[in-house]
C-alpha cells in the first residue's frame, strides 16, 4: 500500500487552520493538527482557557470561528446527524437532569445511532449494554432508577452509554469528574486499552496532571493568553512548561520510572 494511502487510513480527525473562540476572545488560532487512530490525547489548561469549547467544536456541537474539521477524510459539516453519532461519542461536563429510567434503559440509548427508524433493539444490542455495565461496575444496578445513583455512578453510566454507542472518536470533557481514585484509574485504563486495540481515537480534557502523564500519548496545552502547544506528552510535561501553563510553580518528581507532578 502506498505511504499516502496508509496515512489516510490512520487519520481519524484533522484540524485545518482551526480557530476557536467566544465573542471577541480567541482560545486558539490556526490549529493545524492530525489525530491518528490509536492515539490518546489530553487537553490541559487552567480554568477559562477554552478546553470545553474546543471539545464542543471538535464534536461539531458549535461552529469554529475559522478553519475546518475532517473526520476520516470527510468534512465534519457534511456528516448528517446519524453518521456523526455513529462516529463521535461525547461526554459532556454539564450535569443533565435525571429522568425516571433504569440504568439499563439509559445505557441502551447508546445503541440508537445504530438502529433504523422504528427498529426494536436486538439481543445483540442488549448484550452490548450488559457488557458495558459490567465494564464500568454497574452490572448489579441495571434495574435501579438512575435518579437514585450517586454522582460517581451517574458518571460511570454516561461512560457505559458511550461504550454501548461504540464511537470511533471519543471526546470526553473531564471524564474523571465525581469518580473515586479506583474508578479514575480503572476506567481510564480500560478506555485507553480499547482505543489502542480497536484503533479508535480518544481526546479528553483533564485537570489531573498525573493522570495525563500516565495515560496520554499527546497533549494540547491551552494557555490563558490564547496560545496553544500540541505535541508528544513527554516533550510538554516539564516543570517549565506546566508552571507557565497554570501560572503556578510545579515540580516534577520521578518515582519508580513514573513522573509525578506536585504544585509547590
Amino acid at each position: 500500500m502506498p505511504a499516502h494511502a496508509k496515512q489516510r487510513l490512520s487519520e481519524k480527525l484533522r484540524a485545518e487552520q482551526l480557530g476557536v473562540g467566544i465573542g471577541e476572545r480567541w482560545f486558539c488560532r490556526g490549529l493545524e493538527q492530525t489525530f491518528e487512530a490509536g492515539q490518546i490525547w489530553g487537553v490541559l489548561g487552567a480554568n477559562g482557557t477554552g478546553k470545553t469549547t474546543l471539545l464542543h467544536t471538535l464534536a461539531g456541537l458549535r461552529q469554529p470561528q475559522q478553519g475546518q474539521l475532517w473526520i476520516d477524510g470527510q468534512p465534519l459539516t457534511q456528516l448528517d446527524s446519524k453518521n456523526r453519532a455513529r462516529q463521535i461519542g461525547v461526554l459532556l461536563q454539564e450535569a443533565t437532569p435525571a429522568f425516571p429510567a433504569s440504568v439499563r434503559e439509559v445505557a441502551l440509548q447508546g445503541r440508537y445511532p445504530h438502529l433504523s427508524p422504528w427498529q426494536w433493539e436486538t439481543p445483540a444490542d442488549i448484550e452490548h449494554v450488559e457488557k458495558a455495565l459490567l465494564q464500568v461496575g454497574l452490572a448489579e444496578l441495571g434495574d435501579r432508577d438512575q435518579q437514585l445513583l450517586s454522582g460517581g455512578e451517574r458518571q460511570r453510566l454516561k461512560i457505559a452509554s458511550l461504550l454501548v454507542q461504540q464511537p470511533q472518536l471519543w471526546l470526553l470533557d473531564e471524564p474523571t469528574n465525581h469518580l473515586d481514585l479506583h474508578h479514575q484509574v480503572g476506567l481510564l485504563h480500560q478506555l485507553c486499552a480499547q482505543v489502542r486495540e480497536q484503533q479508535q481515537l480518544l481526546i479528553m480534557s483533564l485537570h489531573d496532571l498525573n493522570l495525563a502523564a500516565r495515560f496520554c500519548d499527546y497533549l494540547i496545552l491551552m494557555h490563558l493568553d490564547g496560545t496553544i502547544q500540541a505535541g508528544p506528552a513527554v516533550q510538554l510535561l516539564t516543570e517549565a512548561v506546566l508552571s507557565r501553563l497554570y501560572g503556578h510553580p510545579i515540580r516534577q518528581v520521578i518515582d519508580r520510572g513514573q513522573s509525578i507532578f506536585i504544585p509547590l
